[in-house]
């Protein structure tokens, strides 16, 4: 693997290729453990779900340490563009960034994403000056339509989010792999481990998780197994794996040996 694979998302820099999430954790100290195990550089919150009026208490923002993480607001439990980009605004007027995973749902039981709302929050929010992340489904046409609104990635679901099915459609997966140039973040459907070194092997630029480890029985240990999943995937995926075969390959040929004389 080069020296330096560096994931480029607006006009910031990674080296780990996995984001994660904050929502979920029996408890804060179990979260910021999570964090550290995990590797990620880039953290999403929900800033629906904090409270940044109230300056005397604590949030969750007080126990992420913004010196190691790039902070990610996202827009989760919007579901009009217009909420979405009221939440977008409020988080920069906080001062929480621009850069912005975009979510505009569609169905309170699937959580599945309303994608001509997303679209048209792109818009809007690109045209503000905002880098959007926006959590799509897994359609290579609206892939397309985000990254020429502006996206600076697109954050095509894996499964429906906190279901950890892990990729339910390889094939459309790789269809937007082919079909936008700007990088693919699986987001929504790990389940495990092997889920998100799938992802990778699959040529993806990143994965985003939660649920996978908030929910695991020990986060802070799966955590780590996800850092070594996607670090493993993205080196599977460059190493470049063998052709299927339908039938068997000896590892140790027996051309060009010479042959043995039997006295």
């Amino acid at each position: 693997m080069p020296k330096k694979d560096i994931l480029q998302i607006g006009k910031q820099q990674f080296t780990s290729r996995l984001i994660v999430g904050t929502g979920k954790y029996a408890s804060l100290d179990s979260m910021t453990a999570a964090l550290e195990a995990s590797g990620t550089e880039m953290v999403t919150v929900a800033i629906a779900r904090v409270d940044l009026d109230n300056r005397d208490e604590k949030t969750i923002l007080d126990y992420i340490d913004r010196k190691k993480f790039v902070l990610l607001p996202n827009t989760a439990g919007a579901y009009s563009a217009e909420d979405a980009i009221r939440i977008a605004r409020l988080a920069q007027a906080a001062g929480v960034g621009t850069m912005v995973k975009l979510e505009v749902l569609g169905d309170r039981k699937t959580l599945l994403p309303d994608t001509e709302a997303l679209l048209y929050a792109t818009k809007v929010l690109v045209k503000e000056g905002f880098t959007i992340l926006p959590y799509t489904n897994d359609d290579p046409i609206m892939a397309r339509k985000l990254e020429d609104a502006g996206a600076a990635c697109v954050m095509p679901l894996a499964a429906p989010i906190g279901s950890g099915q892990g990729i339910i459609n390889r094939l459309n997966i790789q269809f937007i792999k082919e079909t936008v140039s700007c990088p693919v973040i699986v987001d929504a459907g790990v389940g495990t481990a092997s889920d998100a070194a799938i992802c990778m092997e699959l040529g993806v630029d990143g994965v985003l998780m939660n649920t996978a480890i908030a929910g695991a029985k020990d986060p802070i240990l799966m955590a780590k197994a996800m850092r070594h999943a996607v670090l493993a995937g993205r080196e599977a995926y460059l190493a470049g794996r063998i052709p299927k075969k339908p039938y068997a390959s000896a590892s140790s040929p027996q051309e060009g040996l010479a042959k043995t004389v039997c006295k």
